[in-house]
């Protein structure tokens, strides 16, 4: 009897980071299609990436979803280096393990810090193995009460939850947006459980200097972003609180090549908020770019 591989199922990848961490990721699609590597924002994982990473491989191509170092079943740093320099340098050499180079390239896909680290390696030195940006709500110049509303999420419950109940009201709590889940079984993905107590699946380490030269680092995206060459999709939520009219004008007005999708009905999660029309955006994006 022969063996069926669903081709929409994906493959799991084990990775190096810069430092030789161990960096897990999903592989979806055909290996001779367009490259579109995936990166998640803070404080979630690869899986946030599933239904739009079938979607692109059933349109034939290669999709590599990723989990950041700290996050999911990536190693956590154990000298706690997060910075916006190492998540570039991961992102590098998984696009050269990955076989992307400055004349093949890949379209990377990345939600706020993925966003951020896709950004800011299309600057990196000698050449970039990015041919295309997909930006998914986050601009050098974001909302800095939606970004400290992120953070503080982040931050919290350091010492874990009792129950699942628990881990749900504070989801719910964060994303007010969106119903409250009946069924806490699918947060396990996000969740680690240590004696008897349930964690976050990141290291709650990664948060650590983020708010050192807020200024800089806001200077260093736009600088940046007025560097673009590449064609770029600003995908940005509707409901956001963290990339505001303004901010995403300004972002235009440095890159003023790029497209803009807006999501009237997503918040900053804007593939959880409405998949299929954060999928449509990108597959059309990716068609063309």
């Amino acid at each position: 009897m022969s063996s069926f591989t669903d081709p929409l199922e994906p493959a799991t990848l084990r990775l190096r980071g810069v430092d030789g961490l161990t960096l897990v990721a999903d592989s979806f699609g055909p290996a001779d299609g367009q490259l579109v590597v995936m990166l998640h924002g803070g404080g979630q994982t690869r899986h946030s990436w599933k239904r739009t990473g079938r979607a692109l491989a059933a349109q034939g191509m290669r999709v590599v979803a990723v989990d950041a170092r700290g996050h999911g079943d990536s190693d956590w740093s154990p000298v706690r280096d997060y910075s916006r320099d190492t998540m570039v340098a991961d992102l590098d050499a998984i696009l050269a393990q990955l076989g992307a180079t400055a004349e093949t390239g890949a379209v990377v896909v990345g939600a706020s810090m993925g966003g951020i680290t896709g950004l800011l390696a299309t600057a990196t030195p000698g050449g970039s193995a990015v041919r295309a940006l997909v930006l998914v709500d986050i601009v050098p110049r974001s909302e800095s009460a939606g970004v400290a509303r992120v953070m503080d999420f982040l931050g919290r419950h350091r010492d874990g939850f009792d129950t699942l109940d628990q881990v749900a009201d504070a989801v719910a709590a964060y994303m007010p947006h969106r119903p409250r889940p009946d069924n806490a079984d699918g947060l396990l993905r996000n969740l680690r459980q240590r004696e008897g107590r349930w964690y976050w699946h990141w290291d709650p380490d990664l948060i650590s200097g983020v708010d050192a030269n807020p200024e800089g680092r806001i200077e260093e995206m736009e600088a940046a972003a007025a560097a673009l060459t590449i064609p770029v999709l600003l995908v940005r939520g509707g409901k956001s609180d963290v990339v505001s009219d303004e901010g995403a004008a300004a972002f235009l007005a440095l890159a003023p090549h790029a497209r803009l999708a807006e999501i009237g009905t997503a918040a900053h999660t804007a593939a959880g908020d409405d998949n299929d029309a954060f999928t449509d955006a990108v597959a059309g994006f990716v068609a063309t770019a």
